[in-house]
């Protein structure tokens, strides 16, 4: 990404969810003290990073700027409605419409063709802004954990359930033929820099979605337990397309071993109710994964 406008894109992305992640509370109020239309159209400023980055690199579409400008719009609209007869926050086919409608986005690479090639992590993280101002600014949902002040804590939980796993997955992985450990050691640069790169572009944003909102609004629902294995579930499906060996459809092997990780990231995740936790184990097992498997 050495593009100025691609940077500058990035930038404000990054900062908006920074924001949410050093000050979600204090942005939340803020959020609720504008008048009602203003707090549901403000997103339809979404579209403007894919205004910039399309127009420099001559690939603009009005159908494009069409979705980016009102799909936030109707994210926030429903997440506001939503709030209305759930004061509880417990969830209602709103947010899951919301949440259906993100996560299959992200998944299937709806929007993908938008933006140029390699830059596709910057559609990512725009949809990612626009879930945090929905469920944080606008639905005001608690409990989620994402706060990035970093403690102890969260490398001590997010590195135990590492530890709990790695056997787990290799024993399993080795079963299922999945995994075959091989030597693929990159430069310590290299290394620390795919490492933030799963960080940001990976574990933060799946975290954030899977034990954020989906297993948050899924235990005052189901109770803890279940909301762990279901979440896991689902995040195990959410691999179905990914790996896929030539001429599959569904790759059940990664399905069976990313529900597994999934409990693991869950655990990391409610223990203290922390994204960082998760995202550590999350971070460390794809970094692992990358250069050993």
């Amino acid at each position: 990404m050495h593009d100025p406008v691609a940077i500058a894109v990035f930038a404000a992305e990054l900062l908006l969810a920074a924001g949410f992640g050093f000050a979600s509370e204090k942005i939340a109020a803020t959020v609720q003290r504008w008048p009602s239309r203003l707090r549901t159209t403000a997103p339809i400023l979404a579209a403007l990073p894919y205004t910039a980055v399309a127009v420099e690199y001559h690939i603009f579409r009005w159908r494009w700027f069409a979705l980016y400008a009102v799909l936030p719009v109707v994210v926030t609209w429903l997440l506001e409605q939503a709030a209305i007869p759930d004061p509880q926050k417990r969830g209602n086919w709103r947010d899951a419409l919301v949440l259906l409608t993100l996560g299959l986005a992200v998944d299937l690479r709806w929007f993908d063709s938008a933006w140029p090639h390699d830059l596709e992590a910057l559609g990512k993280l725009l949809l990612v802004d626009v879930g945090l101002y929905g469920f944080l600014a606008i639905r005001q949902l608690d409990g989620t954990g994402f706060e990035f002040r970093l403690r102890w804590s969260d490398a001590k939980t997010g590195l135990r359930e590492l530890a709990f796993f790695a056997p787990v997955v290799l024993v399993l992985g080795i079963i299922l033929g999945f995994i075959h450990p091989h030597a693929n050691m990159p430069s310590a640069v290299g290394a620390l820099w795919l490492w933030i790169k799963i960080f940001l572009f990976v574990a933060i944003p799946e975290e954030l979605f899977f034990r954020s909102w989906v297993q948050n609004l899924l235990e005052r629902r189901v109770g803890r337990k279940m909301a762990l294995i279901l979440a896991s579930a689902v995040f195990g499906l959410s691999h179905f397309n990914k790996r896929l060996a030539r001429g599959a459809r569904f790759n059940w092997q990664y399905v069976v071993l990313a529900t597994v990780a999934g409990i693991f990231y869950g655990r990391a995740w409610r223990e203290n109710r922390r994204v960082p936790a998760s995202t550590i184990t999350h971070t460390f097992v794809d970094w692992i994964w990358s250069w050993w498997f």
